[in-house]
């Protein structure tokens, strides 16, 4: 059951300077051994904030990862993260799916700790979700700019120093 609360609409909230609201709900598909704590990933994803959000961040397995990945992509494999945007109403809706054994294999190939490329990969996913794309080298210099300022306020290196 869903329950709508009436908000001020967003050029009034705006105006008065109010900063963008995070509604942000966690699911583990997964165990969730060594993962980031709820409020850690809140944390992440509000410093990647710049409109009203409400999204669901979702840890899932390889089969999960890898069926949503052929469903939209239409790639035969797990993938890191995959985000979906529902609409672009206010609050923005959206869900932002990590598949953990890629990202797991990913930080220890890539000499990082889970939390580090969780970090990096929640910030990557919110970006999305926010019409941020890598689609041409520009934007994608535009966007990995954007994630490592982002991560950098959160303590944590930059993603693309070494690749």
């Amino acid at each position: 059951m869903h329950t709508s609360v009436t908000r001020p609409p967003e050029s009034r909230a705006r105006a008065q300077g109010a900063a963008p609201r995070l509604s942000l709900a966690v699911q583990y598909a997964v165990a969730r051994t060594g993962l980031p704590a709820a409020p850690t990933l809140r944390r992440w994803a509000a410093a990647a904030l710049e409109r009203d959000v409400r999204v669901t961040l979702r840890f899932v397995g390889l089969a999960e990862g890898r069926t949503l990945n052929a469903l939209y992509r239409g790639k035969e494999h797990a993938t890191n993260v995959l985000t979906f945007v529902y609409d672009d109403a206010v609050p923005l809706a959206g869900d932002i799916v990590l598949c953990v054994p890629v990202l797991r294999r990913e930080a220890r190939e890539g000499g990082r700790t889970l939390s580090a490329h969780c970090a990096h990969l929640v910030v990557h996913g919110m970006l999305h979700l926010q019409g941020h794309d890598h689609a041409t080298p520009r934007d994608a210099g535009r966007m990995e700019a954007r994630e490592t300022a982002l991560l950098a306020g959160l303590g944590c290196a930059d993603p693309y120093a070494n690749g």
